[in-house]
């Protein structure tokens, strides 16, 4: 044995710290008996007499504990930081958010006992920042184009880790299956009549959400092959510019952020003043512009829908599915929709729920509130 030792020119133990590595995998058993305790979100069905021959299918993502979309995304950003040693027992997780990211955040950040700060843009909505607060986040506000730079900042600056959901969205989520949204979606919708959906519509805040929607369609093609992806963009993101470049320019550097600039939007969560590294044009089918009336007006109506409050984002998704419907209609095809209700509406009573917020946005949501009532 001694003779086979010699052969080693160095011999420095690659075991690091055995109570960190005790920690890391204590963590992790945490998140899965969280993920156990969950159920799965509901699939709502609904129609309109407008159109006989398509129905709509809304995914309540509103429905996960920490009441989004988002909830997913962050049990996959931790799991993606713990298995890659970028989180220990005590770091601190920073994040840059509009908020519902946060929320989801801060309650897995309370569930491993660490500390928990997020860059939010100023003018979130109160009750996005109280939920953080629920869960023991700390706030800090700055103006939405800096919140990369100042969550990089206070993450160095505490020795933390920097979650970065808009650059690890597409990659943390394993695009062909293991219980994603996309997995989760289409075995849902097995025993509908229009099973295989036409259309399936998202909006894109990092872009995460299409990225695992596009891929697993391309990857179940054999099953799932005629299904389309929409992605709604509301006004002043840059998103369906970028979508517009990648079809004259096929060879856009999916991951070149920056190389376009838009203003800010109405409809928190979705849409981006810069080309997020997790959006990838080359796997969406179409994309809408949708006004931020008809977005906000669509969440107010679908209320006396389905007796729940609505966000803009819900709002966007399903008056871009109402577009597709209509064009379905006018090519004489039947079939089936499916979007997300992508968070509380309750989160935002100030602002879409507010009359005298939309008064100081100008936005005029009668003429949709009218056009929406026609259509059931």
């Amino acid at each position: 044995m001694n003779a086979i030792l010699q052969g080693v020119i160095a011999n420095k133990s690659c075991i690091r710290n055995k109570q960190q590595r005790k920690w890391i995998c204590s963590a992790v058993q945490k998140i899965a008996a969280d993920y156990r305790r969950s159920a799965d979100t509901h699939l709502l069905k609904f129609n309109l007499s407008a159109f006989e021959d398509v129905d709509f299918y809304l995914k309540d993502e509103s429905t996960h504990l920490t009441g989004s979309l988002k909830h997913r995304l962050a049990r996959s950003l931790f799991l993606y930081a713990l298995c890659n040693g970028h989180i220990f027992e005590g770091s601190t997780i920073v994040e840059a958010s509009s908020g519902s990211t946060a929320i989801s955040e801060a309650y897995f950040a309370q569930l491993l006992g660490l500390p928990f700060i997020s860059v939010v843009p100023t003018g979130t909505s109160p009750e996005k920042l109280a939920s953080i607060k629920h869960y023991g986040g700390s706030i800090t506000f700055t103006e939405s184009a800096n919140i990369y730079n100042e969550a990089q900042r206070i993450a160095t600056q505490t020795s933390g880790h920097y979650m970065d959901q808009f650059t690890y969205a597409e990659r943390v989520t394993d695009w062909r299956g293991n219980n994603n949204i996309a997995e989760s979606l289409f075995d849902q919708m097995l025993d509908e009549e229009h099973h295989v959906p036409t259309w399936v519509v998202v909006g894109a805040g990092t872009g995460g959400t299409s990225a695992t929607i596009g891929r697993y369609i391309r990857y179940m093609s054999s099953k799932i092959g005629d299904t389309k992806l929409c992605v709604a963009d509301p006004e002043g993101s840059v998103f369906f510019d970028v979508f517009t470049s990648s079809i004259d320019t096929p060879t856009l550097n999916t991951y070149e952020t920056g190389v376009f600039k838009c203003t800010s939007t109405n409809i928190e969560g979705v849409g981006r003043p810069r080309h997020e590294p997790s959006f990838n044009p080359h796997i969406v089918d179409k994309m809408l512009k949708i006004d931020d009336s008809a977005s906000v007006a669509t969440a107010i109506w679908l209320e006396s829908l389905l007796n729940k409050k609505f966000g803009g984002s819900t709002g966007l998704n399903v008056y871009a599915a109402i577009v597709l419907a209509h064009e379905m209609k006018q090519e004489k095809q039947s079939g089936s929709i499916v979007t997300l209700i992508c968070d509380e509406g309750t989160r935002y009573l100030q602002s879409v729920h507010n009359a005298k917020w939309r008064e100081e946005k100008n936005l005029n949501i009668a003429p949709y509130i009218t056009l929406l009532q026609n259509l059931q």
